[in-house]
C-alpha cells in the first residue's frame, strides 16, 4: 500500500484569518479519523508533547475512547516525561495507567520487544523542533521500520514546525547516510522546514520502507505559522529547550555542541547564548560581520549541573543572542560567523570535537572551511546546491 495522508479541505473548511488555534493530530485523530484506531489494540510512540490543547495527555485520551485498546508505549530521547538528559534510558512503567514504556533510547531493542507484535496499529505523536539534529524523528522512523517488518501499519499524528514551514537553510547531506540508530540523522538541512509526518513520508521513500503509513495532519496549520501564532500551549520537548526563542536559534547554535563552548546549558537560556572561560567577546564582536535579524550583546552567565558538563560552576564571558527580525534571521549562517570571528580573533583557543561537529555539520567541509578562514558568504554559497536539492525532493512529501 502506498503511504498516504488525510485530506485538509475538510478539516480547513470555514478557518479564516481569525480562526481558532491550530488542532494537532491527536484531536484530529480523535474527532474525523477515529477509524484509524477504532477496535484496535494500539502501541504509541510519544512523550510529554503528545498532548491536545487543553493539555490531556495522548495516552489518557486513547485510554477513554469506546474502542480502542491501547497497550503499550514507546519512549524517545529524554523519556516518556522529557526530563532525563543522558543516554541509556531503562524501560519504564506509566505510574497512572501500569502500561508498560518501551525506551528506544537505552531500553530493550526493537527487534526484542514482543509486545508489538500483540498490537494491531502504531501511534506517533512527538513534537519535533525543526532542526536535523533532533532525534525524534530518527526514532519515529526507526519505529516505523521495525512496524513494517511485522506487518503492523504506522499512524503518524502530526504537529506544527516550530520555526515555520517555509524556509531550509544551512548545510545538508550531499549522500544519505545510513539509519541504524538513534544517533544518526535523517538526510536534512539544519533548519529543515519540515513537519514530523511530512519527514517520516520522506524516509518511508528515501530508506525504501514501504510501510503502511497515514499521517494525520495538524488541521489548521498554515507553513508560515511559527508556533506563537498555532494557538498551541509551548511543552518543553526536551529539557533544554525552555522556549520558542532558544528553538530558533538551535539550527546553528547547535554546532557549539562540538566546540569547547558552553551553549547555555544549566541556565533558563540554554542555546541562546555561548561562552568559555577564555572567551574576549569584544574582541570576537569587532571580528564579526553583519548579522541580519538578530542583535548580539556581551553578557556573563554561570552554568549550574549543566548536563554536557561545561564548566559548571563557573562565570563565562559570553554573548547573548536575541532575534529582531525572524525573516530575516539565518542561525546556521549566524552560528558560522560565530564560529569565523572566535577562529579570528583568538585563533589559538577554540576547539573543536572532530567527529561531532563533523556529524552535525553535515561532512567535514564546514570545519575545514572555518579553519582556512572562508569567508561566511563562500561558505554559505556552498549549501546552496544541497539546499536547492532538498528543496525539489521535500516537495514531494509537504502536506500544508
Amino acid at each position: 500500500m502506498r503511504p498516504h495522508h488525510l485530506s485538509l479541505l475538510g478539516l480547513l473548511a470555514g478557518v479564516g484569518p481569525l480562526a481558532a488555534q491550530v488542532r494537532p493530530g491527536i484531536e484530529v485523530l480523535l474527532a474525523d479519523s477515529i477509524h484509524l484506531v477504532a477496535g484496535k489494540r494500539v502501541a504509541l510512540l510519544t512523550n510529554q508533547t503528545g498532548v491536545d490543547r487543553q493539555g490531556r495527555r495522548d495516552v489518557d485520551l486513547l485510554r477513554s475512547t469506546a474502542g480502542v485498546e491501547l497497550r503499550l508505549l514507546f519512549s524517545p530521547e529524554h523519556g516518556f516525561r522529557g526530563v532525563e538528559d543522558r543516554p541509556g534510558l531503562p524501560d519504564g512503567v506509566d505510574s497512572a495507567t501500569g502500561l508498560p514504556i518501551y525506551s528506544l533510547y537505552g531500553g530493550t531493542p526493537l527487534s526484542d520487544v514482543a509486545a508489538l507484535d500483540s498490537t494491531d496499529v502504531v501511534l506517533v505523536d512527538l513534537q519535533d523542533i525543526g532542526a536535523r539534529y533532533y532525534s525524534y524523528p530518527t526514532v519515529a522512523v526507526l519505529l516505523m521500520r521495525e512496524a513494517t517488518r511485522r506487518g503492523k501499519p504506522v499512524v503518524v499524528l502530526d504537529r506544527p514546525d516550530p520555526l515555520g514551514g517555509t524556509v531550509v537553510q544551512g548545510s545538508a547531506p550531499a549522500t544519505r547516510g545510513p539509519l541504524a540508530g538513534v544517533a544518526d540523522f535523517l538526510p536534512m538541512p539544519m533548519r529543515h522546514g519540515t513537519t514530523l509526518g511530512e519527514m517520516v513520508r520522506m524516509a518511508n521513500a528515501v530508506y525504501a520502507i514501504h510501510a503502511r503509513l497515514t499521517v494525520v495532519p495538524a488541521a489548521g496549520w498554515r507553513r508560515s505559522q511559527y508556533y506563537d501564532e498555532t494557538g498551541l500551549p509551548w511543552v518543553k520537548p526536551s529539557p533544554n529547550m525552555p522556549d520558542l526563542e532558544s528553538a530558533i536559534h538551535y539550527p546553528g547554535t547547535c554546532l557549539f555542541e562540538a566546540t569547547n563552548l558552553s551553549v547555555g546549558r544549566g541556565t533558563d537560556f540554554a542555546f541562546q547564548a555561548i561562552g568559555a572561560p577564555w572567551l574576549d567577546p569584544a574582541k570576537v564582536l569587532a571580528r564579526l560581520g553583519p548579522t541580519p535579524g538578530v542583535a548580539l550583546d556581551s553578557v556573563t552567565f554561570t552554568p549550574r549541573a549543566p548536563t554536557d558538563g561545561k564548566y559548571d560552576g563557573v562565570a563565562l564571558p559570553g554573548l547573548r543572542l536575541r532575534v529582531t527580525d525572524r525573516q530575516r534571521y539565518d542561525p546556521a549562517a549566524t552560528a558560522v560567523a560565530l564560529l569565523v570571528a572566535i577562529r579570528a580573533a583568538q585563533r589559538d583557543s577554540l576547539r573543536f570535537n572532530v567527529a561531532r561537529f563533523d556529524q552535525l555539520a553535515a561532512g567535514p567541509a564546514l570545519r575545514r572551511a572555518i579553519l582556512a578562514g572562508r569567508s561566511v558568504g563562500a561558505i554559505a554559497r556552498a549549501w546552496q546546491p544541497a539546499l536547492a536539492r532538498f528543496r525539489r525532493e521535500r516537495g514531494k512529501y509537504l502536506l500544508y
